[in-house]
């Protein structure tokens, strides 16, 4: 017999993500943002059902988009599941470059262990099914939602940094779609 699948620390987790990110939306969207980091816990839950990495998609954007702060994570979710949000939290100093910023976050995600990439996975294949899907519908203006100096240029070399940050995680079929959506959206 089956145990059903204790759920209470990821609920919570939920709960959490959904109260920092109240009343914002998707930059260039006109949706909820909630939506984006619940995509990116479903994404890594193909992958796992690990409550605290599952905890930690939901999460992954409080640090960095709400006033929620480190503390209150270790706080409330614990040490792990603030390192993993920290993988993908951009820890470079506010003013530098878009290069170079974007750099810190490959250099970050490809120096994390595997259960950090998996978290990873989860927000960045959320991000490329968006823009491979904007791009589709509205080509070339998608570019103007970023602050990237070269647009599509980089914001290409960007994502093709994060596959090869990401390989280790090559044998996921999350990694497998972000690889193709990529392909697909800056191959011309």
């Amino acid at each position: 017999m089956n145990l059903p699948l204790e759920t209470q620390f990821f609920d919570r987790a939920a709960m959490f993500a959904i109260k920092a990110h109240t009343g914002t939306e998707r930059r260039g969207k006109a949706t909820p943002y909630i939506i984006h980091p619940m995509e990116a816990a479903s994404i890594v839950a193909t992958i796992t059902n690990d409550q605290e990495m599952l905890a930690a998609a939901v999460l992954h954007d409080t640090l960095e988009d709400t006033d929620t702060t480190e503390e209150q994570l270790r706080s409330e979710f614990g040490d792990r599941v603030l390192r993993l949000v920290k993988t993908d939290t951009s820890q470079a100093p506010k003013g530098i470059p878009w290069r170079e910023k974007r750099q810190l976050q490959i250099d970050t995600i490809a120096a994390s262990p595997r259960d950090g990439k998996i978290v990873a996975i989860g927000d960045k294949l959320s991000n490329i099914r968006t823009i491979a899907n904007d791009y589709g519908v509205i080509g070339d203006e998608v570019w103007n939602r970023f602050h990237a100096p070269n647009g599509k240029e980089d914001i290409g070399w960007y994502y093709r940094g994060l596959a090869k940050a990401l390989q280790e995680i090559s044998d996921t079929l999350p990694y497998k779609e972000f690889v193709s959506l990529i392909d697909k959206t800056f191959s011309n």
